[in-house]
């Protein structure tokens, strides 16, 4: 009997389980959560492209989830927080975490499709939605597990796990450890290629209390020596700009052609989320560029591409050039503090630093003007600016629309996903989906290239093929 082709794109669910923590180390008990965590209370997903293993060693997909879960119990007995719930912690309303040993969701699914049906797996597609489970919306948080994950089999063997974290309950790095902590676990030893770290859940310094701005103001000199966030700054300089130009409606909303849609909404068309590849080879061409002249001068791969593609985006959207502009980006904390965090720190540690100028400036600056800013903005978050950073999340937070003057990158290089291996070697690919902050471009470590870097990005439509040219053919 032919396959029907609407069935043959279906993903059927063959099996739903909660899995709790093996052990019990923790009697129930709240971690108070930092302004950082509380900013995207949201589930985060990836999903992980493994090709079928040869004959010999192939599992089937009801051994693989098996494997899965008994790795997942183990994992969740020291990372104990991703079995528990959030909840509005009263009186003052904020959101923690309670641990309470409720588990976290593991579902097995099945589809005819085949991986290489799917063409580039680079490129974003609507069907890596199915492959990824998401709970039914509850109108209580104690009813949302923290942790969901599915593996769905291929017809060709291979396998896709679409693995969603919280945000609340873990930043990049930290979700990178969990997910190498739970691969340990499923195939029984650690890989020597990575560190396992002890995790960490407590919040510890990056816990700010009401009130500690107004102290720090009534010492003296304190109103002079007080930390600006220049992040914070320059997002306020960019809303003045747009609600001058009259393209801010006063409830916030952005008007006109830089509009961005919501996932799933029947607008959906106007941006589009579309990676491109450079190179190791190109990497270094941008870098030679950059230092071409300047003797003992050097930058990260991080540095020089976000250098770049800011100049791109903004000429590839036609920004006036007497418009303000601004780049930001997200610095880990762990060590720029005094004293660091712990290695194993496992809550949100990203705060965003910023530098600014005019569009007709960003086209004349050279790359290593750009880049020494980028650095000098990285060297300024320490204690004074991260507990600003803190205290300013103290006000509401409203949602920021996608403001066209505003380019935001997060490295995500430093955390190979495609290396973490669940008993089926290296994934093919990697795929973030869909964040609720698609103008953010995500820098990630090219699965095939060493020293290669995949930048992930939302744009309109009608601006891909400019910032193609001038990210890719204008190196």
């Amino acid at each position: 009997m032919a396959i029907q082709r609407e069935d043959y794109h279906k993903v059927l669910i063959t099996k739903t389980t909660t899995v709790y923590p093996r052990a019990h180390p923790h009697e129930a008990r709240v971690i108070q959560l930092s302004n950082l965590d509380r900013k995207c209370p949201l589930l985060m997903y990836l999903v992980f492209f493994y090709r079928s293993p040869p004959p010999h060693q192939r599992l089937s997909a009801g051994s693989l989830f098996s494997s899965l879960k008994t790795g997942l119990e183990d994992t969740l007995s020291a990372w104990y927080p991703a079995a528990g719930r959030l909840f509005l912690s009263p009186p003052n309303g904020k959101l923690d975490l309670v641990c309470t040993n409720s588990g976290a969701l593991l579902v097995e699914a099945a589809t005819r499709l085949k991986i290489s049906e799917l063409g580039d797996l680079s490129q974003y597609n609507d069907f890596y939605e199915h492959l990824v489970f998401r709970p039914p919306l509850s109108s209580s948080f104690s009813d949302m597990p923290l942790v969901v994950a599915q593996v769905t089999k291929f017809g060709c063997g291979g396998y896709a796990m679409g693995v969603g974290t919280n945000h609340s309950l873990f930043d990049g790095l930290a979700n990178y450890n969990f997910m190498n902590a739970w691969a340990s676990k499923t195939v029984g030893k650690a890989d020597e290629a990575v560190e396992l770290v002890e995790p960490v859940h407590e919040r510890g310094r990056l816990l700010v209390g009401r009130g500690q701005i107004e102290e720090n103001l009534t010492r003296p000199g304190g109103r002079e020596k007080m930390t600006r966030v220049t992040a914070v700054d320059h997002l306020y300089l960019l809303i003045e700009q747009a609600v001058f130009m009259k393209r801010m409606d006063p409830d916030g909303k952005l008007q006109g052609e830089y509009k961005f849609s919501d996932v799933g909404s029947a607008n959906h068309e106007q941006s589009v989320l579309r990676t491109f590849s450079l190179r190791s080879s190109m990497v270094v061409k941008l870098k030679s560029k950059a230092t071409r002249g300047l003797s003992g001068t050097s930058c990260s791969s991080f540095e020089v591409v976000a250098a770049h593609l800011w100049k791109a985006r903004t000429k590839a959207l036609g920004i006036p050039k007497d418009r303000t502009v601004c780049l930001q980006f997200a610095v880990d904390t762990r060590t720029r503090m005094d004293p660091t965090l712990p290695k194993g720190f496992t809550g949100n540690a990203y705060v965003l630093s910023s530098i600014s100028c005019t569009s007709g400036e960003l086209e004349r600056e050279t790359l290593a003007t750009i880049i020494e800013k980028i650095k000098e903005a990285k060297q300024s978050v320490n204690n004074d600016y991260v507990g600003a950073y803190l205290e300013a999340l103290e006000a509401p937070q409203g949602v920021l629309p996608p403001l066209p003057e505003l380019t935001m990158v997060s490295d995500w290089t430093r955390t190979p996903y495609h290396k973490v291996d669940f008993g089926l070697g290296d994934a093919i690919y990697v795929s973030p989906l869909a964040s609720p902050f698609q103008q953010v471009a995500y820098f990630m470590q090219s699965p095939n290239d060493g020293g290669g870097i995949e930048v992930r990005i939302g744009l309109l439509q009608k601006h891909v093929p400019a910032f193609s040219h001038y990210f890719l053919d204008k190196l």
